[in-house]
């Protein structure tokens, strides 16, 4: 017997699922690139969406909790000591819109796919992972010193994935 792929028992097509799993990676790598930060505080950020990412796996919505087995599946286990490589696109402004057009569109899919909580459940994991990367790391300041937190330009992407999921 052939082993059906777990995208399947959700009743999403292999292009769909590709969508919600190559997301959270987006949301991560548009996440850091919202401030230019350095690589050391890049590489503090893309640490804590991966440890977020991989969370994931231990959630109660299945659908978080099997695009999350996928996506650790595909990029890499935090757990098990590997490091996602960092990204660092050419144009974050131009990345930064596309990841948000992707995330409406997944916003659209899930409402039409699966019930309000799985939905809920994978855009708020969507945003923890935002969440996450921005806080990881302070920007600004001196030598590591002073900075803040999270910048304005990191507080307007979460906010803005945060709309275009809840919209």
């Amino acid at each position: 017997m052939i082993e059906q792929p777990a995208y399947t028992g959700f009743g999403f097509s292999d292009e769909e699922w590709g969508l919600l799993v190559g997301l959270p990676q987006a949301v991560l790598t548009a996440a850091s690139a919202a401030e230019s930060d350095g690589s050391r505080r890049t590489m503090a950020e893309n640490a804590a969406g991966m440890e977020t990412i991989s969370a994931g796996r231990d959630s109660a919505s299945p659908l978080v909790a099997a695009v999350a087995t996928e996506l650790v599946s595909r990029v890499g286990d935090p757990d098990a000591g590997e490091e996602l490589p960092v990204i660092v696109p050419t144009d974050p402004r131009a990345m930064i819109e596309d990841v948000l057009n992707r995330a409406a569109s997944a916003a659209r899919l899930l409402v039409d796919k699966v019930d309000e909580g799985e939905a809920g459940a994978y855009k708020h994991w969507l945003i923890k992972v935002a969440e996450n990367v921005v806080g990881a790391a302070s920007s600004g300041g001196i030598l590591g010193l002073g900075g803040d937190q999270v910048s304005d330009s990191e507080r307007r992407f979460r906010d803005r994935l945060s709309q275009v999921l809840n919209d």
